[in-house]
């Protein structure tokens, strides 16, 4: 009997069908073949996006992570390929080759050794040298760009959107490129933001302006509410007077005390010490990161107001929950997180200051979110300024007036970017 076999015919229905063996095999495979073919055709039409970040510091990582995740929880038609930048280029890092140590990792030694002093200099000597690498990075990053095919290419890093941008423009001319900012302001010359077509992603008015003024235009330059932040800050549940009693006693601490955070990032800084021992009768969280050394040293201190510390933790959303304010380096992602979380802030600024962190130093102060030093030998008496009941809720109120919501922002801004979808709008990396 000659059975019809219609091109949408499932596999199920295909069994029931009166078909002899071989005619079964032979629709068998075609229906593989077909559906193999729409696979892999939809599976392309999902856009690829490349975020291209590297660990000098946490928050390029960190910044990334956030917006992928919340990429993938909103379940953008999108597939995001992270590409770390410091691995991408190993083969030419000359930090490495003379001692030992990438180039973020000697950033990093800095931070933790206290050793800025003179960064600006050595700022200058680092974009020597990248200069002096610029056509290798250019064709290292162009091969890749090639086997990645991406649709869209975001950077998270400063110092390198040049090569980015040069070798993306000879590989795939119409990809676009975005720069996030994860700084509140650029620090030219060839830090974040460059002379040449791309899109940027700022965080402040004054990052806006700085684009503005190297000529890139209106529709170019976008306005995020502030920095990428992790979305575990948007889903802290606010507790309750007794809960957060509760909680202020399981660390150790007075609950009817104020209670101040002191953090210097990922790797912790030696200063947190001196802040220690001139706060004596202050009740303090301190996060010391990776830095074990200068956490036995903290346990060693004296006190005579009761302390609880920290090494490295993602638990800095409820550590903030538990503070009243804020003490550390002038980092826009820990300034943003303390003042989403409503603690005034209180940072130094001084020539040991990393350069592209000065300008926060100055939004600070803009802002009203808290007070900014010379060096933190007075920290006893800004702290003491600070929560005076009438200072205290001014700072208070300045930080209330800061709504980020960033990281939910910018994913939109991105697809928007990338223009109208011919792919399969709703399928989640996932799902493909």
């Amino acid at each position: 009997m000659d059975v019809q076999v219609a091109p949408h015919t499932s596999f199920v229905e295909l069994q029931r069908l009166q078909l002899g063996d071989a005619s079964k095999k032979h629709w068998l495979i075609v229906l593989f073949s077909v559906t193999a073919v729409a696979q892999r055709d939809t599976i392309r039409m999902v856009r690829r996006l490349e975020l291209v970040y590297f660990d000098a510091g946490g928050g390029h990582r960190a910044a990334a992570g956030a917006l992928r995740e919340v990429m993938e929880r909103e379940r953008r038609p999108v597939e995001i390929l992270p590409m770390n930048l410091q691995e991408m280029l190993d083969s030419m890092d000359v930090f490495r080759q003379l001692t030992g140590l990438r180039l973020q990792d000697v950033y990093n030694l800095m931070l933790k050794k206290g050793w800025t002093l003179g960064s600006p200099q050595l700022m200058m000597g680092m974009h020597l040298v990248i200069r002096l690498f610029h056509r290798k990075q250019v064709r290292v990053l162009e091969t890749h760009w090639r086997e990645s095919r991406p649709d869209l290419v975001v950077s998270l890093v400063p110092n390198f959107n040049r090569a980015i941008g040069e070798s993306l423009r000879r590989a795939a001319p119409a990809t676009p490129l975005v720069t996030i900012l994860t700084d509140l302001a650029d620090y030219p010359p060839h830090f974040w933001i460059e002379r040449q077509p791309q899109y940027f992603i700022c965080g402040s008015d004054r990052a806006v302006e700085q684009a503005r003024s190297m000529g890139h235009a209106a529709d170019r330059v976008l306005r995020a509410s502030g920095m990428i932040l992790s979305p575990r800050f948007y889903e802290m549940a606010p507790l309750s007077v007794e809960e957060r009693a509760a909680a202020r006693r399981a660390l150790g601490l007075d609950p009817s005390t104020p209670v101040g955070l002191v953090l210097f990032g990922a790797q912790g800084a030696a200063v947190m010490l001196d802040i220690a021992r001139r706060l004596p009768d202050r009740q303090l969280i301190l996060i010391c990161g990776h830095n074990q050394k200068l956490r036995s040293r903290l346990e060693g201190l004296p006190r005579r107001a009761p302390v609880f510390i920290e090494g490295f933790t993602k638990e800095i959303p409820r550590y903030m929950q538990l503070a009243d304010y804020f003490i550390g380096k002038p980092g826009p992602g820990s300034i943003s997180e303390a003042v989403f979380m409503r603690l005034p802030v209180i940072v130094n600024c001084n020539a040991w200051t990393l350069p592209q962190e000065r300008y926060n130093a100055v939004w600070v102060r803009e802002q009203g979110v808290g007070i900014v030093l010379d060096n933190f030998r007075r920290v006893q008496s800004a702290v003491d300024h600070l929560l005076e009941p009438a200072a205290y809720a001014t700072f208070r109120a300045a930080t209330e007036r800061q709504q980020n919501r960033a990281v939910f922002e910018i994913p939109g801004m991105l697809e928007r970017v990338m223009g109208p979808s011919s792919g399969v709008l709703g399928l989640s990396p996932g799902g493909a």
